[in-house]
């Protein structure tokens, strides 16, 4: 399982950097992030299921949260929070 740490990130970063390895992925495969409490705790784990994937688990570590996404079919969707990212169908 591959892990990413968006800690340092801010929405849209937060984003766009769980996309883009989810979109490395094979379907089935899991993805590990490694992000803060508040918006990103929030909003990833919304962004990824509205993208038809499957949040396995979510557990705190030391004041961060690591968030494990099993990659499945792809929607076209948006962050979830406020900057207004959407995803354009390619």
């Amino acid at each position: 399982m591959r892990t990413i740490d968006v800690t340092k990130d801010h929405c849209p970063m937060t984003f766009v950097k769980v996309k883009i390895a989810l979109e490395e992925l094979a379907l089935g495969e899991r993805l590990d992030v490694l992000l803060t409490p508040g918006e990103p705790l929030e909003n990833v784990p919304k962004s990824a299921e509205a993208e038809g994937n499957r949040i396995v688990e979510i557990k705190e570590e030391n004041g961060n949260y690591h968030v494990v996404i099993e990659k499945r079919g792809s929607i076209q969707a948006g962050c979830g929070c406020r900057c207004g990212v959407q995803n354009k169908p390619a």
